[in-house]
């Protein structure tokens, strides 16, 4: 299995790259090469820090070839950022669109006292049915660190509470983005890279 893993400087590709190739995968890493986007059998964007870095992907077309693979129904994995990228945009970076695959915006948590970024091992409760969370219980702990969340919507397949209830997972077809890291989230992030790794568009396991 052959994952090409989208490189924006801003991503934590060295652990995503080490899960990913624990798990069997054929990993390779591009950070302009619109040829391997078109081409491949995964696609996984992670992400950390601001934004505004996601304006490389539409500078260096790689967001018409991201859009463009997810039409062909490659399976593609948002990480963190690469989540938020997945809906219109972020109040973090107004000018910068996101791909708009997902309805509605990311918003920073709101100031009521508790600690801005949200940091740490944090419950998550998926939504019956998932794919991306298929085996994964109620209550078990992933890793997150972020200051922006994603609107809960019918897309939404976990939720996490942290000052408010916001989207953990999202999942639409080929389409799925988390906002935790699952290569920092111990054995249960490494079920869900796997069941993304085993993601087929009829359902069957590759």
């Amino acid at each position: 299995m052959r994952v090409t893993v989208i490189d924006y400087k801003a991503g934590n590709l060295t652990s995503v790259v080490k899960a990913l190739r624990h798990l069997g995968a054929d990993v390779e890493v591009t950070d302009h090469d619109l040829s391997m986007i078109g081409s491949a059998e995964r696609l996984v964007l992670p992400g950390v820090g601001h934004f505004s870095a996601t304006r490389l992907l539409d500078a260096t077309g790689m967001t018409s070839a991201i859009r463009a693979a997810v039409d062909r129904a490659v399976p593609f994995l948002g990480i963190c950022v690469g989540m938020q990228w997945l809906y219109a945009g972020s109040t973090e970076a107004p000018e910068c669109l996101g791909l708009s695959h997902f309805s509605g915006s990311c918003e920073r948590f709101r100031e009521c006292g508790q600690k801005v970024p949200h940091v740490g091992w944090n419950a998550i409760t998926p939504r019956i049915g998932s794919r991306l969370l298929a085996g994964v219980a109620a209550g078990e702990h992933v890793y997150f660190t972020h200051s922006y969340r994603a609107p809960i919507s019918a897309d939404t397949c976990a939720v996490t509470n942290y000052i408010d209830d916001f989207a953990a997972a999202v999942e639409r077809d080929n389409v799925m983005g988390v906002q935790f890291h699952p290569e920092k989230s111990s054995a249960t992030g490494l079920r869900i890279l796997r069941n993304f790794l085993d993601w087929t568009p009829n359902g069957e396991a590759c």
